[in-house]
């Protein structure tokens, strides 16, 4: 197989969409290519912290939903009556919060080390605790008064939600920052747990805070991107219309691979230009030398590499890539559901692509997306299918219903036994760094 290995991989995935479209439907094959490409997205910002600088995180999730509330706050319709009721009071009170960390972290390195230091300090964040509280809730209180059932929140700013893509990164980057600076000087295996418990904080924040983005109440209804058109538009559109009947084919169903095609362009062109610059990076100076870091921490800095610097900046670009993805994932689908942002799905999920597709090596975690992304959400009707035919010949009762009932976890059992096959096999992944 030689030199055209990788395409080989690429083209069987590619088989798989295809066989898909024919064999299921053109929308589903679509929509789980979507799907897979903001997956792609997200295992490469995942390589980037692991492949290039071997940094263990599992706090993926919590970048994926800040990338989702930046569309919330930016593109969802405004609402002037809780903003009115609350939201510059909200607002003093979250500065305050921030000022106020800010003088504990300048005290913290002006006062000598010691227990007085200590008590000062847990004395000063108790004080300052209470005071933040005494300014929010009153105003989280009248906020979520405010029309409850549809509202009971703040609202955004009312704008195209192309223009949260990269809000979300920056959101992202910057609690990236804040965390980095709090966890990378800690052991990979409290790294890891460390990224993960700041991840469940986030996600649990924006389940709670109805204020925010309506918690789990989900918010819905926000703008698409331009320039993708609603289905129904289209199918009352003479432009689109006429051609798509002039071909015999169904107006809705043309309307929604219309639909789903748009997005499927600008995942790519984004995706496209992700690689591209990753690519530069990685074979410049400084991709040499985040992962001479990577292999050896302490001869790097005897050659006067600054790997604490670097290992923060790594986190911040990767975690702003993830956000990137988070974002147009939200407003792909037009809605914000805290509930659904679970570790299983947006970190567990997104290390298996990068492991399988081979870490250190974009177009490695590119095919890893693909080909576990369509195995994640095509085992989902797979699964039933496949145990209605091996059940087939069983006579009715409780063993037939049981292994029928146990065909939703075949998702998780096909993951593991590739994730298994996989590091058995090519413990690299199917396309290894070079």
């Amino acid at each position: 197989m030689g030199p055209y290995r990788n395409v080989l991989l690429f083209a069987g995935v590619a088989v798989l969409f295809i066989l898909t479209g024919l064999l299921q439907s053109w929308n589903l094959s679509l929509n789980i290519l979507n799907l897979a490409l903001l997956s792609c997205i997200m295992a490469i910002g995942v390589n980037i912290q692991w492949g290039y600088a071997g940094l263990f995180s599992t706090g993926i999730v919590g970048s994926v939903a800040l990338g989702g509330l930046a569309v919330a706050l930016i593109s969802s319709k405004p609402v002037p009556e809780g903003w009115a009721a609350g939201g510059p009071r909200i607002l003093g009170a979250l500065l305050f919060a921030a000022a106020a960390i800010a003088l504990a972290v300048w005290l913290y390195r002006r006062l000598n080390a010691g227990t007085n230091r200590a008590l000062a300090l847990a004395l000063y964040l108790v004080v300052v605790f209470f005071i933040y509280r005494a300014i929010l809730d009153p105003a989280v209180v009248a906020v979520e008064a405010n029309n409850p059932a549809q509202a009971g929140n703040i609202g955004g700013l009312g704008l195209n939600s192309l223009l949260a893509w990269p809000v979300g990164a920056l959101m992202a980057a910057a609690a990236a920052w804040v965390i980095g600076k709090i966890a990378l000087g800690l052991r990979e295996d409290y790294l890891a747990i460390a990224t993960l418990g700041i991840a469940e904080i986030i996600v649990t924040v924006m389940r709670n805070e109805d204020w925010l983005a309506r918690g789990v109440k989900n918010l819905t209804g926000l703008p698409r991107p331009w320039p993708v058109p609603r289905e129904v538009d289209l199918q009352l559109n003479p432009a689109f219309l006429e051609p798509v009947q002039a071909m015999g084919l169904d107006p809705v169903t043309a309307s929604t691979i219309f639909v789903k095609l748009l997005y499927a362009t600008m995942f790519g062109l984004v995706l496209v230009l992700l690689v591209w610059g990753c690519e530069r990076a990685l074979n410049s100076p400084w991709g040499r030398m985040v992962r001479a870091i990577r292999d050896n921490e302490i001869s790097s800095a005897a050659m006067g590499k600054d790997v604490k610097f670097r290992h923060l900046q790594i986190f911040i670009i990767g975690s702003a890539v993830v956000g990137l993805a988070g974002a147009m994932m939200t407003s792909m689908e037009g809605q914000l559901t805290p509930p659904s942002y679970l570790p299983l799905r947006f970190t567990f999920l997104i290390w298996v692509m990068v492991i399988v597709g081979g870490s250190g090596n974009n177009w490695g975690s590119i095919l890893g997306g693909l080909l576990i992304g369509w195995l994640y959400l095509a085992v989902e009707f797979l699964g039933p299918q496949m145990m209605d035919v091996i059940t087939a010949g069983l006579p009715a009762g409780d063993l037939k219903d049981h292994l029928q009932d146990t065909a939703a976890q075949m998702r998780l059992l096909t993951l593991g036994v590739v994730l298994l096959l996989v590091l058995r096999f090519a413990p690299k992944g199917l396309i290894p760094e070079k």
